[in-house]
């Protein structure tokens, strides 16, 4: 969530938004840096104190559409804010949910009790290729406090409210769900008998 970690010679002046500052006896210091003050630091004994609460890693190999299916049918959520739920599922965001939402073709506020093993399956694999893309691209850089990364230069839906969609030429549409703007298409991700779940 636009933080960064700097290593640098400790005799350096910190920098505005730096917020956790390790010094080394080497004379080295690693530095946090969290401009929009979303992120955190622990410093415990068991990295399951802070990692244990958690939900899957969506990368792990041993993680299976039908794991994904299960946990789906557990819950009676929209799938746009229970994926962004980290105890639900690691690691994503606004920008790689809405991505992988429209690679699966799933509705942002369709209810997760409703998905197939079909739909579960898509799902996994649009996870697993967004957030494989946006490690590949380094991230993605769109605004003064993300840098270095490209992957902005190949959004299919993120902040491309009213472009065409490059799938189907309609007009990608945004609304706010879970209070996060989302960004989709309303013809490649159809809304159809979501009232009725």
């Amino acid at each position: 969530m636009s933080g960064d970690l700097r290593v640098e010679d400790a005799s350096l002046p910190l920098q505005t938004h730096d917020r956790a500052v390790f010094t080394f006896a080497s004379g080295q210091r690693l530095v946090f840096i969290n401009p929009r003050k979303f992120g955190r630091v622990w410093l415990v004994e068991e990295v399951e104190q802070v990692l244990g609460k958690l939900g899957p890693e969506p990368l792990d190999e041993t993680f299976t559409a039908k794991d994904l299916h299960a946990r789906l049918q557990a819950h009676k959520r929209q799938l746009k804010p229970l994926l962004m739920d980290q105890h639900f599922l690691a690691g994503l965001g606004n920008i790689y949910t809405d991505e992988a939402l429209h690679q699966a073709r799933l509705h942002p506020l369709r209810s997760s009790h409703t998905l197939t093993c079909d739909d579960a399956e898509r799902l996994l694999m649009a996870i697993r290729n967004v957030l494989q893309e946006g490690i590949r691209r380094n991230g993605a850089s769109i605004d003064w406090v993300y840098r270095g990364g490209s992957f902005q230069n190949d959004f299919l839906v993120y902040q491309r409210t009213g472009e065409a969609c490059s799938t189907c030429g309609a007009a990608i549409e945004r609304i706010v769900v879970g209070q996060r703007g989302t960004h989709y298409c309303p013809v490649c991700q159809k809304r159809q008998n979501l009232d009725a779940f």
